[in-house]
């Protein structure tokens, strides 16, 4: 049974995010958890370069790509439907626990722990917020490329997405989004 982790883990690429949404390209959470983990690996070394932090950006890109692992079981809830209250919010974080302890049992037992810190960091590991601002950033670029297609479906997410990053207080995010993020943007001419 233990052989089953990472083809299992390795189906995210047929999970699709945005799922309530027109989509003009489909995205899927692997590819999602990649650039998750390309930002946050680049918001580390940022920090940590530039701004004094003792990151480590390696366990940012680790923890990045498995940090929707457990939407192999779950799929992509969207976060409207997920924060909406304090009971869904709950009961959804109660899922998502047991989607992860689920896949966990897939790994043989002498692999678990080191896979449960990727799963389910704790929150004092410092690397978890860069994540999240990672998979925010992450959000972003995809509401973008919707709204470059013409598709305004994607209007309100990249506002309420950009204002959460606006108000980030992590010097390694504004840098980040002042010199990196309009960039997802360009074409391949235009990016040589």
């Amino acid at each position: 049974m233990g052989e089953k982790f990472f083809s299992l883990a390795g189906r995210l690429r047929y999970i699709d995010r945005w799922s309530l949404m027109r989509n003009t390209r489909r995205e899927n959470v692997a590819e999602h958890s990649y650039i998750t983990a390309l930002i946050a690996h680049a918001l580390c070394v940022i920090e940590n370069e530039l701004f004094g932090g003792k990151l480590n950006p390696d366990r940012a890109a680790s923890l990045a790509l498995y940090h929707d692992a457990a939407e192999v079981f779950t799929g992509d809830l969207p976060t409207p439907v997920k924060y909406y209250g304090d009971d869904i919010r709950n009961a959804y974080k109660s899922i998502e626990n047991a989607a992860e302890n689920k896949l966990l049992g897939f790994l043989p037992e002498k692999l678990r722990g080191e896979y449960k810190k990727l799963l389910s960091p704790a929150e004092s590991v410092p690397e978890k917020k860069f994540v999240k601002y990672a998979d925010k950033i992450a959000a972003l670029i995809k509401c973008r490329e919707e709204l470059s297609f013409g598709n305004r479906e994607f209007e309100s997410a990249e506002k309420s997405t950009h204002a959460a990053l606006n108000s980030a207080n992590e010097n390694s995010v504004r840098y980040f989004m002042e010199n990196f993020a309009d960039s997802f943007g360009l074409s391949l001419d235009d990016s040589l």
